[in-house]
């Protein structure tokens, strides 16, 4: 019975080591499509795509413009609907959720990041920061101190009172990564969020966004242009064209008239 005993729990130790190297995919795509009429035709943006993203990770979309870049990551929020395929967060089909159970896991399990901040401009950064957990019904006197404590995190504190038009770029995207922080998601969805920003600030919100994704396991997928910030992923998606291609890729050279 001992050597029994020993036996089973050599297999779940087996099973946990596998677990832990290979985690589960917290993101599952299945054949993607997205495709939109103009015109007379069909204008095809995504065209089948597959892969999955595992829990904890950090992964990177880079392609030229028009390749898709930011309609996949709207995809993946559940902002807008595939033409046909499936997109699954924890084995859970997107399809399968009516528009309010949609809401409610976007907002509970799904931080965005937009490259234009998309603040509410009748709120104030605090207000900005408790919006997500005012729509999900979770505003109490514990998260609005955790609204305040991330503001201080990105060097807001003081700023907690003014408008978005009151605050600068740079301060405008960190109200919005500390709103994207604010319900604890296990998934942050991040469209260019340094593309609008100076070095210093650059590096300010990216810094947190790494920290955010090694300290707390959140799972952190990022559009972006830039091969520094790419390289910092454990995992590149390239896209050209609506599809999945090896390696990473660049914007194509343009003809520049001379200058007289």
């Amino acid at each position: 019975m001992r050597a029994v005993g020993r036996l089973a729990r050599k297999i779940k130790e087996g099973e946990l080591a596998r677990k832990m190297s290979n985690p589960a995919p917290v993101l599952e795509v299945r054949g993607l499509v997205k495709s939109i009429p103009s015109g007379s035709r069909v204008v095809e943006i995504l065209r089948g795509l597959d892969f999955t993203i595992p829990a904890g990770t950090f992964v990177v979309i880079q392609g030229p413009s028009g390749s898709g870049k930011s309609t996949l990551l709207g995809l993946l929020a559940g902002l807008d609907k595939p033409t046909s395929g499936e997109i699954l967060i924890n084995g859970e089909p997107l399809s399968a959720l009516a528009e309010d159970e949609m809401a409610l896991l976007r907002g509970r399990r799904i931080g965005f990041v937009f490259q234009a901040y998309q603040l509410v401009p009748t709120l104030t950064a605090l207000e900005n920061v408790m919006l997500p957990l005012d729509l999900t019904g979770h505003a109490d006197k514990e998260s609005h101190q955790r609204a305040i404590e991330l503001l201080g995190e990105v060097g807001l504190a003081e700023r907690s009172d003014h408008y978005p038009v009151q605050l600068s770029g740079g301060e405008q995207q960190r109200v919005a990564l500390a709103r994207a922080f604010v319900t604890k998601p296990p998934i942050v969805l991040a469209d260019e969020p340094t593309g609008n920003l100076d070095s210093r600030n650059s590096e300010l919100v990216l810094d947190m966004l790494l920290r955010l994704n090694r300290e707390t396991g959140t799972t952190l997928v990022m559009v972006t242009h830039d091969d520094q910030i790419a390289a910092k992923a454990s995992r590149r998606i390239a896209l050209v064209d609506g599809l999945i291609v090896p390696g990473p890729v660049s914007e194509p050279m343009l003809a520049t008239a001379p200058a007289f």
